[in-house]
């Protein structure tokens, strides 16, 4: 779960509300989160807000968001990080719907827009630092800058494949071996982890299904949303949901090293509604029932799906080798 927060760590999903700081200075958001994310910031001037994005924070990177002094009420911030990691990590809800689009974009009046083009934004007073207002985006590990960039690489290099866990930010062994193993294999020099374009190397290598481990590839035109299991402590444990875009692959981040995994896919429109081919649901899965639900999910109880208000879906039993593994919606 990540938080925003203005100095002080709080656990959960709480954003935490800290008192202003002076109009002095320029806004800096700091991504102290293991995941890329894209950015966007609302400033209300009662009684008018504008908008503007989108501003890419790589893992322990800080930027500047405003060229000029402070001049705000309330600030406000819409985050989203690529489609492999899954299901946001952060809630994607907040107090307030405002005006985005792709690329970048700037609304003078971040109201004046059809619904389908709003986004929920949180609100997050800055706190006053020497660099001046900074708005820090965390998670619960609570990680400083440094920590939060290897926990990015770590949780890259797990979802290319590379055995990095526990996801922590502390350079150990395990980390160390992944990370080097990563570098010969795509005959990296030993300071590229230290390069600005190091997080776009890794996110290549994730999203790329050549390598070993397991993902899935979109060879449709609908996005698909997917969910996997795996078997832990003896039982079986669902995650989802991944947002799998046209003609795309994903690689879920897999711990360890199983030999079987479960797979679920369905395609849906641009509101998330599944879409339905002749009133039967577009999926691929299997004969296997194991429970979902609507959001991001973590499952390991799969008795009486609908009982316990969730949902019940067919997986297919993957057979995991050394090397690749892929698994790929098509439309028949």
């Amino acid at each position: 779960m990540i938080r925003i927060v203005c100095g002080i760590a709080w656990l959960g999903s709480l954003i935490a509300l800290l008192a202003a700081s002076p109009a002095r200075a320029e806004l800096a958001l700091c991504n102290r989160t293991s995941y890329r994310m894209d950015a966007a910031v609302g400033l209300e001037k009662r009684p008018n807000v504008a908008t503007r994005g989108w501003f890419r924070l790589d893992p322990g990177q800080c930027r500047q968001v405003i060229d000029g002094p402070l001049d705000a009420d309330m600030v406000y911030v819409h985050t989203r990080t690529p489609p492999l990691y899954g299901s946001p990590p952060r809630p994607q809800n907040g107090d307030a719907a405002f005006c985005i689009r792709e690329g970048d974009f700037e609304f003078a009046d971040a109201r004046d827009c059809s619904v389908g083009q709003q986004a929920p934004f949180s609100p997050a007073r800055p706190s006053d630092t020497p660099k001046g207002p900074t708005i820090n985006l965390a998670e619960e590990a609570d990680y400083d800058d440094d920590q939060a960039r290897l926990a990015g690489i770590q949780r890259l290099l797990m979802i290319a494949g590379y055995d990095t866990t526990p996801i922590d930010g502390i350079e150990g062994a395990r980390t160390q071996a992944a990370l080097a193993k990563f570098l010969r294999d795509r005959k990296l020099p030993a300071d590229a982890p230290a390069k600005p374009d190091f997080f776009d190397k890794l996110l290549a290598a994730a999203q790329n299904p050549q390598g070993a481990g397991f993902s899935w590839c979109n060879d449709t035109g609908y996005s698909v949303m997917a969910s996997f299991g795996i078997v832990e402590m003896g039982a079986i444990v669902t995650r989802g949901w991944y947002r799998i875009p046209p003609r795309q692959c994903v690689r879920p981040d897999v711990t360890g090293e199983p030999r079987r995994l479960y797979s679920y896919g369905e395609a849906v429109d641009s509101d998330g509604r599944t879409i339905k081919r002749g009133g039967h649901p577009m999926a691929w899965g299997g004969p296997i029932t194991l429970c979902t639900r609507d959001g991001r999910f973590e499952l390991a109880d799969h008795k009486d799906c609908a009982a316990r208000g969730l949902n019940a879906a067919g997986f297919a039993a993957i057979d995991l080798g050394s090397g690749a593994t892929v698994v790929r919606f098509k439309e028949e």
